[in-house]
This record gives structure tokens, sequence and C-alpha cells, in this order.
């Protein structure tokens, strides 16, 4: 069954296709990650929905939201992207601030938005935000690049790519029906089959881009901010960085995940969802 979803018109031509994953209550938006996209969430959300109404937008070129018409994936595109998810769902509701989580890239966005604008969100819960430490582009987003572009993006049936994607690669860590979500609604169909929505190129500029997050960026976020890391922090990666994120952030607060690593949300929805839940009653509690 699939999602309903309206259409939010963000910055260089990209219309963001939102989709509402369920619940009731006030509303609560889910960032995706880079390569993914909003549906891929939907464990996640039916957690979550036990208290919100969930919304999960596809970021420009992922999904079934179009690429900027300059080609340009400067991550100040996804804050874009953010805000005016976030201005249409408000209008929409009559509040004033919504409450956000995201993973991975969509952390960044979420926290680079609340620094471009204080007051849309009021609390977020992010799990392993891509922030770096300084506005220079690391070497890793190109090493992430190089291997995007190397990605098989087509196949004979979204069967074939389920099982393929299941039996091996980074994606088998992912919980089954987590992983059946990405593939159901990560492809389009084509002539011979099916093909990624968001490309192995749109994939490599995300990675590349300028514009990310920084440290000092970080500063201009004052509200609270729960960072959740996989367990396994020691590894190579942007589990590495959460405690950084956390000391910068004058509202910031680090978890301690179960052993995840940085596909969280979608190895472990449900416990990834109870720790969330545990830091909007927490923020709730404190008035």
């Amino acid at each position: 069954m699939s999602a309903p979803s309206f259409t939010v018109a963000s910055s260089s031509g990209v219309n963001l296709v939102v989709h509402d994953l369920g619940g009731s209550g006030e509303p609560l938006l889910i960032c995706h990650a880079t390569g993914f996209h909003g549906r891929c969430y939907a464990p996640l959300a039916r957690s979550l929905a036990e208290r919100f109404h969930v919304l999960a937008p596809d970021l420009r070129a992922h999904g079934a939201s179009n690429a900027p018409e300059d080609g340009n994936m400067d991550w100040s595109g996804f804050v874009d992207d953010v805000l005016a998810v976030a201005d249409a769902v408000l209008a929409g509701s009559g509040l004033a601030s919504l409450r956000a989580v995201g993973h991975s890239m969509g952390g960044g966005a979420i926290l680079g938005a609340a620094a471009r604008r204080s007051g849309v969100i009021r609390q977020a819960v992010v799990f392993e935000p891509i922030v770096i430490p300084t506005p220079t582009p690391e070497p890793g987003g190109f090493r992430m690049g190089d291997a995007a572009r190397r990605r098989k993006d087509d196949f004979a049936t979204r069967a074939e790519a389920l099982m393929r994607y299941a039996q091996r690669g980074a994606l088998s860590v992912l919980r089954a029906d987590a992983l059946a979500a990405y593939v159901n609604h990560g492809f389009v169909d084509t002539e011979g089959g099916v093909r990624l929505a968001c490309s192995p190129e749109s994939e490599a500029r995300t990675f590349e881009a300028t514009g990310k997050p920084h440290y000092e960026l970080l500063a201009d976020v004052t509200m609270p901010v729960t960072v959740i890391r996989g367990g396994d922090g020691g590894q190579p990666g942007p589990s590495m960085f959460a405690p950084q994120i956390a000391d910068f952030l004058s509202g910031g607060r680090l978890l301690d995940g179960p052993r995840l690593d940085h596909f969280g949300p979608l190895q472990d929805p449900d416990g990834v969802a109870a720790m969330m839940l545990d830091e909007f009653d927490r923020f709730d509690a404190a008035g």
C-alpha cells in the first residue's frame, strides 16, 4: 500500500514529494540519509506514529523528487528542502514549530535548517548526522563518491535487486522490511526493467558537494538536539564525530545506541524509535 503524498516546491526548480507515513498528533518530520528516500523509514515511523503524525520527504534528487535544474548538489539545497517542507507542514497545522528526526545527511540538513532559521524546529533527534569539522570538503566524500558511481543501478526486476542487496553488500544489514521499502520505492520502471531513482551520479555528487554543516555552524543551533550514535563509536566513520557534534551544540546531548552501524535506523527501527520517543518524553517532562 502506497503512502499518501503531497508536493512542496523548493529552490532550483525542485519539487519535493512528501510521504505521509501515518499516525496522529503533532507532526514529526523524518529526513533520510544520502542515497535513500523517505519511505525507507516506514518501519521506524510505525513506532513513532504511536505519538506523532509522521511525514517523510524525498529530498532533492532522491526517491520521487527531482534533481535541481542546474545539477548543483550543494548541501545548502538540502537545507532549503527541509525549510520548505517545514513551512508547508506548519502552515497546514497552525503550529509555530515542529520536531524532527534525521539520519546521516538528513540529520545534517536538519541542523543546517535550525542554524539558518531559529525557531522553525524546536527539538531534533539525529542519528550520526553528517557535520564536518571545517567548511573544507573532506577527502572521504570523494572516496564515497567514486564508490557511488560504481554502483549497479539497473536490474531486470525489483525482486532481483532485493535478492542482490539482501545477500551481499552494505545494505544486507538492513532489516527486511526496511530493505524491501528501499527497493519497492527506490526504483523506477524502465523499458528493460528497473533502475535506481537516485542515480549513482546524483548520490556521488551529494557525497562530494560543498556546503556541508560544520562545527562552527552549530553555534547558531539553539534548540535541544539529541545525537545518537551506534554502539561501536570507535569505528571510522560518522560515529566518531558524534561526541564533538554534541559538545558543539549548546543544547546537545549524546546517546550511545545498541551495537549498530551507520544504518542504525534501518537496522533496528524499533530500538532506535524507542530511544527517540524517550528523548521526546524527556524534553516534554522538562517543560
